[in-house]
């Protein structure tokens, strides 16, 4: 039962992956989709309540996140019209994120991948609203707001040197 959690998590992996090879428009990239944004409130849940809470957990969970982003982002984005501030905004965010990895591998020797409520909260309202984008962009523009401030966050907990999971 305390591998559950992690069970869940790799298969977000595999559903990340599937999304690849569905049709955007079809019922079954979007069941996908959902699986996987539900999959990634649960496991953490779960692992909490199991007391299944690891460090091996934590990096797979970081990993599934960001194989979902990445698969949706190579699914999606040719498929969503974005205006072209918000895909600059997007590129900050993402030079701001690698800068702190670039950041962690000096200071720590290793990825820093904190798991803070800016982070968590950015992931959840991406995932509500990505499929909102192409009626009205003001909720993703929010998530933007979020995510950048979850992007600077991290930023600080690096340069403080500050350890949390």
């Amino acid at each position: 039962m305390k591998h559950l959690p992690n069970i869940i998590t790799a298969l977000r992996i595999v559903g990340s992956i599937g999304l690849l090879f569905c049709n955007v428009a079809g019922w079954q990239f979007w069941t996908l989709y959902v699986f996987c944004g539900i999959s990634d409130m649960v496991d953490g849940w779960l692992a909490r309540r199991l007391h299944a809470e690891s460090k091996s957990g934590s990096i797979l969970d970081s990993i599934a996140d960001l194989s979902f982003v990445v698969c949706c982002a190579i699914k999606l984005l040719p498929a969503l019209s974005i205006p072209s501030w918000l895909w600059i905004w997007a590129g900050i965010i993402v030079i701001i994120k690698i800068v702190n990895q670039i950041s962690s591998l000096i200071i720590f020797k290793k990825f820093y991948l904190p798991h803070t409520i800016a982070n968590k909260l950015t992931g959840f309202l991406l995932f509500l609203t990505v499929p909102l984008i192409s009626w009205c962009i003001i909720p993703i523009a929010i998530v933007a707001i979020i995510a950048t401030f979850a992007a600077i966050q991290e930023g600080n907990y690096i340069g403080t040197r500050r350890e949390i999971i």
